[in-house]
């Protein structure tokens, strides 16, 4: 019986367990069902978990460390998309959706830890626990919210401002991403980002 409550306890303290409950209801049985389908998987600092022109055929829920999600630009430059830290999930979901090749890259910042799914395993998921259809939207609908924020910022603040409202919102990924990648996130230069940080501009 010991044994038994432990691995119940064990399920249900996973950190992936823990984030789903926050937006729908999960038993015992369904928390064991949904870790089956996970893989867990470590990448080093800088490694691809996806590079432009593949499928992606994964999610990823982040356990531990930062990713980053880029393109090349026309000059060849990386332009950020997207950051993930803990708790967040990742991927290209038209390329994951519709099995395309993907235009985009996503990349770990440090070490990391993750959760993954491949899309015949997260198809059977959803047969097996229908009511996690209502956590995925929940997830992108979130995702896709923040992405119309920052959009708007894009357009209506000052690079300046842009810099301190994300140091005010968001000010672990100050600490943990390097500058370039945060100038690139914010749409300015590596150089102007300096003189931010300096009290130059």
């Amino acid at each position: 019986m010991g044994f038994l409550f432990y691995i119940i306890y064990i399920c249900l303290m996973n950190p992936l367990i823990q984030h789903i409950q926050k937006f729908i209801s999960l038993s015992e049985s369904e928390a064991k069902i949904v870790l089956s389908y996970f893989e867990q998987e470590n990448f080093k600092k800088k490694q691809l978990l996806l590079e432009e022109g593949q499928i992606s055929n994964k999610q990823y829920f982040i356990l531990k460390g930062c990713i980053r999600f880029y393109i090349n630009n026309s000059k060849g430059v990386e332009q950020t998309m997207q950051f993930g830290i803990e708790n967040w999930w990742i991927t290209d979901y038209l390329s994951f959706q519709y099995q395309t090749a993907s235009h985009f890259n996503i990349q770990a910042i440090e070490n990391i830890e993750v959760l993954s799914i491949d899309r015949k395993s997260f198809d059977e998921l959803l047969d097996q626990v229908p009511k996690l259809e209502r956590y995925f939207r929940l997830v992108i609908q979130k995702s896709f919210g923040a992405s119309q924020v920052r959009i708007r910022y894009l357009f209506t603040m000052s690079a300046e401002e842009r810099f301190h409202h994300m140091n005010n919102m968001f000010p672990e990924f100050i600490q943990r991403v390097p500058q370039y990648m945060i100038a690139s996130y914010l749409d300015f230069s590596p150089e102007f980002m300096s003189k931010i940080r300096a009290g130059k501009v």
